[in-house]
């Protein structure tokens, strides 16, 4: 099999020259020549296609309203009568985690939904002010008074403006009545058992993380006693900050029911939410503090090992990216407990999840903590198909989608395949190389997504002025894609797809140029901030929810309500 290379997050994507056919041939049984066919012959037809659909990727934070970045109240809920209107049938969000933030000279984490701090909290800067109006939680007058008008979100000033709403709406919750409807509910959220796994703990790591003196350092160097969990001093700390404890996990609380509505107002329009799982936590988080024993850690509590991706063609140093690796012999040893917890509280808030870096259940990267780069790694065996045999009762009947992108190896593809699991194809990166790159629409096979761009990349806008004469004359050629049209032309280009679903971001949708683009590998600043516009914005995308219907009619890819809610096995 020879190689050819694309370039992907700045590391090289292998596109396989020859594909070995993946499909099985059915033995058939021998007929009988020239004597009459069945009676039921001429009723017997193939089995009918997959239906076909197509969606939306924007992540919350990115949706218009009057405070300092998007949430889960009034233009949320009129994003989803637009998507209904445009004949949608999926929504596609980043991680909803508590984003990674930075402290000056301490952490660099840019508020990034990748780097989060719990794998199974929400990110409360999305909570709906308003909403907790309407319940009674905040008056109108403790609503900000300046309305905020701006295409990018400033998080660190939300956060200031929004968090001490959040806490006193808590504290009111708290306050209240236990024969209160509102406190009723939330009683019955903390004393969910699955609720408990994972709650307790993440507040405990928030009010630890808060303490002065501990402010801006990594668990792992936290007095011994904190670090490693000596019940005498959790016991101290959930005595003397019993009251922040329960105001975070109020906050939670409301979070999760703002959401939970959300969601269920989405899948009574028939449109499904697929969620984002990057596969790695991150190193100062509550989930890696509280379960030590499942990451390569030192005596010291230290990462003994980080993740990353290796060298190839387009990158001399590889990627490093930091995160703790997991002990796979551990989580087998435990049945996987800990990744099936994750997986439920996933598919409780998304009814699809895409995990992020599949490849690493085949074979991940690893490189020795304190190294500058990630060229001394090397590749080691992931858990492969046991992985997934033992997260088979947390998945169910939903749908996993499998990130497939980088370096891909045969065994990451049969994985893949194995369990039945869509893969990604990308059309930005299908013009740098010959009529066998799989991104090109002629090599897309059903059982895939197809995205114009992903939120790493450019907008199709944008990336479409940076290309050469040789890829716009080949795009106009093969696609019909043309200057000025182009993000719409590459939409076209997507609906047209054999690929079961295609996801289109809403960038390309408004035709933006890179001025909007949501995230650019490598660089620090500036990621994450995109947002869509002014309040009632959606009122004026009549014209593309037209077209975006007709173009769903057009290639087929519209659905009786609900249809796209029966999920799809995973075969494992």
């Amino acid at each position: 099999m020879s190689l050819s290379f694309i370039c992907y997050k700045g590391f090289a994507i292998n596109v396989r020259k020859h594909v070995k056919p993946s499909h099985r041939l059915r033995k058939l049984k021998a007929l009988q020549v020239d004597v009459p066919a069945d009676k039921s012959y001429g009723t017997k037809f193939p089995p009918s296609r997959h239906p076909r659909r197509c969606g939306i990727l924007l992540h919350p934070t990115s949706l218009p309203g009057p405070y300092s970045t998007g949430d889960l109240g009034p233009e949320a809920y009129a994003f989803i009568d637009w998507l209904e209107s445009a004949k949608m049938q999926v929504w596609q969000v980043l991680p909803l985690v508590p984003p990674g933030r930075p402290i000056p000279g301490i952490r660099d984490d840019f508020w990034s939904p990748y780097s989060g701090r719990d794998a199974r909290c929400g990110n409360t800067l999305m909570i709906s002010l308003d909403l907790l109006v309407n319940d009674g939680l905040l008056s109108s007058t403790d609503l900000p008074t300046s309305s905020v008008q701006n295409n990018h979100v400033n998080f660190q000033s939300a956060s200031e403006v929004i968090e001490p709403l959040l806490y006193k709406a808590a504290r009111n919750i708290l306050n209240r009545n236990n024969s209160d409807k509102l406190r009723r509910e939330y009683e019955v959220f903390c004393e969910r058992p699955d609720v408990k796994l994972w709650l307790k703990d993440a507040a405990l790591f928030d009010v630890i993380e808060k303490i002065p003196e501990l402010r801006g350092i990594d668990w792992w160097d936290w007095p011994v006693g904190l670090r490693d969990r000596e019940k005498s001093e959790l016991l101290q700390v959930s005595e003397k900050y019993s009251y922040q404890l329960d105001e975070f996990c109020a906050v939670q609380f409301f979070w999760h029911r703002q959401w939970l509505s959300l969601k269920k107002y989405a899948n009574s329009k028939g449109i499904s939410i697929i969620g984002d799982m990057p596969i790695y936590v991150g190193g100062h988080s509550a989930d890696v503090w509280a379960h030590p024993h499942l990451f390569q850690l030192g005596p010291d509590k230290k990462p003994k090992m980080i993740a990353g991706t290796p060298p190839d063609a387009f990158s001399d140093d590889g990627q490093l990216w930091g995160n703790p690796l997991y002990s796979w012999t551990m989580h087998k040893e435990e049945k996987y407990a800990w990744w099936c917890s994750r997986i439920k509280r996933a598919l409780e808030l998304h009814d699809e999840i895409r995990i992020d870096h599949f490849r690493a259940f085949s074979a991940y990267w690893a490189v020795q903590a304190g190294e500058k780069t990630a060229k001394t790694g090397a590749w080691y065996n992931g858990p492969g198909i046991e992985f997934f045999h033992g997260i088979k009762s947390a998945v169910g009947n939903s749908t996993i989608i499998a990130e497939d992108l980088g370096v891909i190896t045969a065994d990451v593809t049969e994985l893949r395949e194995s369990i039945n699991a869509p893969g990604m194809v990308i059309l930005q990166f299908a013009w740098g190389s010959d009529g066998k790159n799989p991104h090109l629409p002629h090599n897309h096979y059903e059982n895939s997504v197809c995205y114009t761009g992903t939120h790493d990349n450019e907008t199709s806008q944008g990336w479409y002025l940076n290309q050469s004469e040789f890829i716009r004359k080949k795009l106009k050629n093969y696609a019909h894609v043309t200057s000025s049209n182009c993000a719409w032309d590459l939409v076209g280009c997507a609906m047209a797809s054999v690929s079961k679903t295609c996801i289109i971001p809403m960038q390309d949708i408004l035709s933006l140029g890179n001025e909007a683009r949501m995230n650019t590998p490598g660089v620090a600043d500036g990621n994450w901030t995109w947002r869509i516009g002014s309040p009632q914005f959606f009122s004026s995308l009549v014209p593309e929810a037209s077209k975006l219907a007709q173009m769903v009619s057009l290639y087929d890819r519209a659905q009786e309500i609900g249809d796209n809610l029966q999920k799809e096995k995973v075969d494992i």
